[in-house]
């Protein structure tokens, strides 16, 4: 062992959780800039391109959607092996390294394994889902573009999703914060280039995200290389990938019931015209700005409880909790105010149309009755990852995002004629109702640990 990876079990938990999820949230934050800044850059372009990018980045969520299970796979398997051997015992770091060195080589093999399906199925089903998603005979033509090239590029996204997981494990949130910002900035240089100086259109903003990805990957394998003494190599053991899947797909499948869920209630709302469906979009986006924070803590509380699970020490994986809680219930303090009484505000920054405004608004205000809801369910579902127990965050997920909300809201909008605002109160019920119901089952499960 090189010494460089970060014990997690032992010191204050609070000093670990701002430690962690500081850099955890600003990565998240430069993501969110670099998506915003691709979005600029096809605006130039034309209108036209605004909605093929637009479009093609609800296919993309199929890349995302597996990256994602990867990190959280690969964070949830590996962090309990850092805890499991413990720091500063000489006797302890080569089996430490062996073990987490064979755990890498399997997550880098089942990524390139992933990623060959995401592009075959991809590009097998890009076409007709762009049309599905509205695309006319204008726009679907430059979704395609963007989408093909990112999908021929999918390996990249993954191991990038596989490496920064990794290091999560281990304690280090930074090295994929660095990606992220270095990312982006490198974005706001090759877009111009590629996009306007060469004349590459909505090729050139897609090539420059498959470089940049490119770069990132190979930047987070280089810091795992030197925090484990050796470059990852892929390994290709089906009967080691089972246990990685167990953590991979029901995260994956988590994310891809918010997208159906999403596109189901945007189709509802659009029921009442396109004003309320770009209100409600805004809206969301602004939402989902002031939980990346809380996203950060939930990361940093997955490694935290992951590398105290691996050690045996259920006292302190049920503290992180506790801790999560209450650092979550601060952040909630001053972000709940932000939605009540800044929402309108906000809202100018995107449009000064003020039917967009006012649904907007309402959406910010209403969600705000939420927002620590949000953060219950976040950091229960880090903690039940953390314990390698990812099917019931799985099960809520495909109840709170899809089953229960969609059944519900169409029954009230299509067959009881009920107003929009329904639809948000609808939303937010199920969500507060979840976190109650995932609290008590959390801490349930920390209780019989």
């Amino acid at each position: 062992m090189n010494g460089t990876v970060e014990s997690l079990t032992s010191g204050s938990i609070t000093k670990h959780l701002i430690r962690l999820s500081i850099p955890a949230s600003m990565g998240m934050v430069f993501n969110t800039l670099y998506n915003l800044s691709d979005f600029w850059f096809a605006g130039k372009l034309s209108a036209d391109a605004l909605a093929g990018v637009s479009i093609a980045g609800s296919v993309f969520f199929l890349i995302l959607a597996i990256g994602i299970g990867i990190q959280t796979g690969a964070s949830a398997v590996i962090a309990p092996i850092v805890g499991k051997y413990g720091q500063g015992k000489p006797e302890a770091d080569k089996g430490n390294t062996d073990e987490i060195n064979a755990l890498v080589d399997q997550v880098f093999g089942l990524s390139l394994a992933l990623s060959v399906a995401i592009t075959i199925v991809g590009l097998a089903f890009a076409e007709p889902l762009v049309i599905f998603l509205g695309a006319d005979d204008k726009v679907a033509p430059l979704s395609m573009e963007y989408v093909t090239i990112t999908l021929l590029g999918a390996v990249f996204f993954v191991l990038s999703f596989a490496a920064a997981g990794a290091l999560m494990a281990m304690g280090d949130t930074s090295s994929n914060r660095n990606a992220l910002a270095a990312g982006f900035f490198i974005n706001l240089i090759l877009n111009p280039i590629l996009t306007f100086s060469l004349n590459l259109g909505v090729t050139g903003l897609a090539l420059a995200t498959v470089i940049i990805k490119c770069a990132s990957a190979v930047y987070l394998f280089w810091v795992l290389s030197k925090r484990l003494g050796r470059w990852s190599v892929p390994k290709f053991d089906f009967l080691k990938w089972l246990d990685l899947l167990k953590q991979v797909l029901p995260a994956s499948f988590n994310m891809l019931t918010i997208i159906l869920g999403g596109f189901i209630t945007v189709s509802l709302i659009g029921r009442f015209g396109t004003d309320h469906v770009a209100g409600y979009a805004v809206g969301l986006r602004l939402e989902q700005v002031l939980l990346l924070p809380a996203l950060g803590l939930n990361t940093a509380v997955m490694a935290i409880a992951g590398q105290n699970f691996g050690a045996n020490n259920p006292e302190r994986v049920r503290e992180t909790y506790h801790r999560g809680l209450l650092v979550g219930l601060a952040m909630a303090a001053v972000s709940i105010p932000v939605m009540i009484f800044l929402s309108p505000a906000m809202m100018t920054f995107f449009t000064d149309d003020e039917a967009i405004i006012a649904t907007g608004a309402a959406y910010l205000r209403i969600d705000a009755i939420a927002f620590y809801a949000y953060v219950v369910l976040f950091l229960s579902t880090a903690i039940l990852q953390a314990m390698k127990q990812p099917f019931f965050p799985m099960f809520l997920g495909i109840a709170r995002q899809l089953v229960v909300p969609v059944s519900i809201n169409y029954a009230l909008i299509v067959w009881f004629d009920f107003p929009m605002m329904s639809i948000f109160y609808t939303i937010i019920s199920v969500v507060v109702v979840s976190s109650v119901f995932a609290n008590w089952y959390t801490r349930r499960q920390l209780k019989n640990q």
